[in-house]
């Protein structure tokens, strides 16, 4: 009972994790309808960038992650734009191209990563990684509860941004009505490539989030792919609230899982139940 009990706390702070590394994609995939198959590879990315600045500058890694969302903002206005000029501005069947566009982005960095660091894990340096607390048997990784603070910090700030804002509620409304918005005079366009600069920014701080709580590898994206398309679809596409919903359900079913049956058993999990919320529910816990 005591060992289940662990495995349920773990897993509530692995799912805030995993929303911290999906909400980015709640709001391109979800809101947007981009299908952004190589949001994990930007994570990644983002995690090598923190890995540089933490082993070259002693920077503190959420100050590294903190630092790299400018760059990474712009990098999403640029990987909109493209998009957009190539594929979405041209007709239907924006979609099947797209997803080929973002794999070969994907692929891309794979390599750049490859060749610039080698394919070893990489990890950084800070006070509170190695350490833990204990609560009577106990054991929580100081790490992970760093990672359970700002990765909840992060999704609820997002989601009060979408809301309250003036920015953020355009963004829902083009991805309600596009062309109502146009009429009114807005540039959707334009919205949709500031929305998904957010969406790459917040990888900035998800990357340092990823290379905190465990080293990183040059491959590491396909590990995540599964999850944060599971979380999204299960949350109902572009609703941040349910992001965090889904994402704590598949850190809590992971956790169980390894705990009784093993480590090997766990990537399955987030397939399983993706596959599962098509089947039963495909509007996800909240719909759009």
């Amino acid at each position: 009972m005591d060992l289940l009990l662990g495995a349920v706390v773990l897993g509530v702070l692995l799912g805030c994790f995993y929303a911290a590394v999906s909400v980015g994609l709640s709001v391109s995939f979800g809101l947007l309808d981009v299908p952004h198959v190589a949001h994990p590879a930007f994570l990644v990315l983002a995690s090598y960038g923190v890995y540089q600045l933490n082993e070259s500058y002693d920077i503190d890694p959420l100050l590294a992650g903190l630092a790299l969302t400018p760059l990474f903002f712009l990098f999403g206005l640029l990987a909109y734009r493209v998009y957009y000029e190539t594929f979405e501005k041209r007709g239907s069947d924006a979609g099947v191209r797209g997803i080929a566009f973002f794999f070969g982005i994907a692929f891309i960095i794979e390599v750049l990563i490859i060749l610039q660091f080698g394919v070893d894990q990489r990890s950084v340096s800070a006070t509170y990684i190695g350490k833990a607390w204990r609560f009577g048997e106990f054991r929580i990784p100081i790490r992970q509860l760093v990672a359970f603070a700002v990765a909840l910090a992060l999704t609820v700030l997002l989601a009060v941004y979408l809301s309250k804002t003036f920015m953020g509620r355009a963004i829902r409304a083009v991805a309600q009505d596009e062309e109502a918005l146009r009429l009114m005079g807005a540039n959707p366009v334009r919205i949709k490539q500031f929305a998904f600069g957010i969406a790459t920014a917040v990888l900035g701080i998800a990357g340092a989030l990823l290379i905190i709580v465990a080293p990183v590898e040059p491959t590491l994206d396909r590990a995540y792919i599964g999850r944060t398309f599971c979380v999204v679809v299960m949350a109902g596409l572009g609703s941040i609230s349910g992001t965090l919903i889904a994402a704590i359900i598949l850190g809590v079913a992971e956790s169980i899982v390894l705990t009784l049956f093993g480590a090997s058993w766990a990537p399955a999990i987030s397939f399983a139940m993706l596959l599962g919320v098509l089947a039963v529910r495909p509007q996800g816990l909240l719909g759009r």
